[in-house]
Parts: structure tokens; C-alpha cells; sequence
């Protein structure tokens, strides 16, 4: 049941859902770094998040959430593509107190925003943001969805230290299949009645079926997730170009060279000398290796 997403809808309405679990791809993000019990639990619902969303708008290219808080966690940030590759992190306030294990949505976040980043291989990028006025990170989504895609949409999130795991309800525009008008008010209402732990320990097709055996499922095949990190020495060259040259140049004379990794997997990258000036000469150009 581990590292999937499960598309379902409801026969003859405008309903449609997603249900995501997520194991091995959690644990491996939770392993590269080393974050309080309640970041950690707030990073999986993320995960899960952004795998439920990355599926719902149907993206050729990346996705990504990023809370920004004015709490004790500074930044969340996860990522994912239709290829099923998950990746996130979380950045603490500066001096910030290491918060406790019960501790909440709103106090680890405090006010900020959600920026939600459409990426597409081909295409120009969007971004969609919206306030962190909710108690949890599935209200606050679902606010974003009715600010900006103007689409009826509820999530279920819930993570622990070993799972992540997310049930998301959307109705379409489309009246024109729904021939049931009470669908959506009462598939929400049923979806409310699930438990973390049934989320987190079922099989995704035990959980419709104990919340859903009296409607008409059609379920498709599930899809697999995996961690994957989209760090390259390209895009890692891409970002220091954007120190400017004086920077990188300083950089240069301290260290004789620039060690840098990525924040996400944590691979590490060197550039020598004559690897930054050859960017620095032709930055539309390949990042260079040096034989």
C-alpha cells in the first residue's frame, strides 16, 4: 500500500478524489535531515499535499508548495512531478525554540502565506498565493483552491513518524454528468469522518470502502510515488550565477573555489576556478566540467 495515489470517482456525479500513501519516500526525506517530531508531521502532510495536487492538475512539469511562516518554522517547502517524484524540506526561524511534539499548525507557522508554484516543461510558469488564515494546512489549501481555482475542493491530511498519508474530494464544473445534486454535500460529510489512523494504516481501498460502501466507486489504477531529487549541476550552476559576478568572484579568491550542496538531498558540488569563470563568461552556456 506504500508510496501511491489512488484516482477514484463517484458514478453519475461531478465528484471526483484522490487518496495517497506514502512510506518510503517520507522516511527517505525525514532521514536526509534532522527536524523536531511536529515539523516532521507537518512536512508529510505537505508531501502528501503536494502528490494530490500534482495529480489533480494534471501539470507536464513541477509543482510545488511553499509555506512561509513568521513562527517557529520559517519555510516548508515540498515538490513533486508527474514523473512521481516527491521531494521537500523545512527551514526553522533563526533562534527560533525547538517546538514540542504537540504543537500546532498556527503556532508553528504563525502568520505568512502559501505559494503555490506551477512549473511547466513547456509554457509559462504560474503562481498562486494565499494567506495562512486556517488552523491546519488542508483548510488553508482548500481556501486556496476557492480563491484561485474557484473549484469546490476539501483535503484530509495526517502524518506521523513513520507515514504520510491524504484523501482529497473536488467537484468539477461539469453539471452536466451529475445526476445527483446532494453528491458533493454528502461525500464531503462522510469523508469528515475519518480517523488519522485509518488513513494512515489501511489500505486505500478499505478506506472508500468503509467510507463509501453504500455509493458507486469506480476506482483506477493506482500510480507509484518515489523520493527524487531534481538537483543538477546545471540548475546548481543557474543559482550561483544569480550571486552575481563580484560575489562569486570574492567567493573565488577566499576559497579557490565554490563548494556548495543542495538543500534537498544534500549531493554535494564543486566548481573550480576556471569552472565559475567559464560560467561567468558564458552563463547561457552548459555548466562546465572540467576532464
Amino acid at each position: 500500500m506504500t508510496d501511491q495515489i489512488q484516482r477514484f470517482l463517484f458514478d453519475n456525479t461531478n465528484v471526483r478524489g484522490e487518496l495517497v500513501t506514502l512510506e518510503r519516500a517520507y522516511g527517505e526525506v525525514l532521514e536526509r535531515h534532522d527536524y523536531p517530531p511536529a515539523v516532521n508531521h507537518l512536512l508529510g502532510e505537505l508531501l502528501a499535499a503536494v502528490a494530490l495536487l500534482t495529480d489533480t492538475v494534471k501539470l507536464d512539469g513541477t509543482l510545488s508548495i511553499e509555506v512561509r511562516g513568521q513562527g517557529a518554522l520559517a519555510l516548508l517547502m515540498a515538490e513533486s512531478n508527474p514523473g512521481g517524484e516527491l521531494r521537500a524540506i523545512a527551514r526553522l526561524a533563526e533562534d527560533a525554540e525547538i517546538p514540542g511534539e504537540d504543537t500546532g499548525f498556527r503556532e508553528l507557522v504563525g502568520e505568512g502565506k502559501i505559494m503555490i508554484t506551477l512549473d511547466p516543461t513547456d509554457g509559462h510558469r504560474y503562481q498562486g498565493i494565499v494567506a495562512l488564515e486556517h488552523d491546519s494546512l488542508a483548510a488553508c489549501l482548500a481556501a486556496y483552491f476557492a480563491q484561485s481555482e474557484q473549484l469546490p475542493t476539501r483535503l484530509w491530511l495526517a502524518a506521523d513518524d513513520q507515514r504520510a498519508a491524504g484523501l482529497l474530494l473536488q467537484r468539477l464544473p461539469d453539471e452536466s454528468r451529475n445526476q445527483d445534486a446532494d453528491a458533493w454535500d454528502r461525500t464531503v460529510h462522510l469523508a469528515d469522518t475519518v480517523k488519522d489512523e485509518e488513513l494512515l494504516g489501511l489500505e486505500p481501498l478499505e478506506v472508500l470502502r468503509r467510507l463509501y460502501h453504500e455509493e458507486t466507486v469506480r476506482v483506477f489504477d493506482p500510480k507509484s510515488l518515489h523520493f527524487g531529487c531534481t538537483c543538477s549541476r546545471e540548475r546548481i550552476a543557474s543559482a550561483l550565477l544569480t550571486l552575481g559576478k563580484q560575489e562569486l568572484r570574492e567567493v573565488l579568491v577566499e576559497q579557490g573555489g565554490i563548494d556548495t550542496q543542495c538543500h534537498f538531498c544534500h549531493t554535494r558540488y564543486h566548481f573550480t576556478v576556471a569552472e565559475v569563470e567559464a560560467m561567468l563568461d558564458d552563463p547561457e552556456g552548459p555548466a562546465p566540467t572540467l576532464h
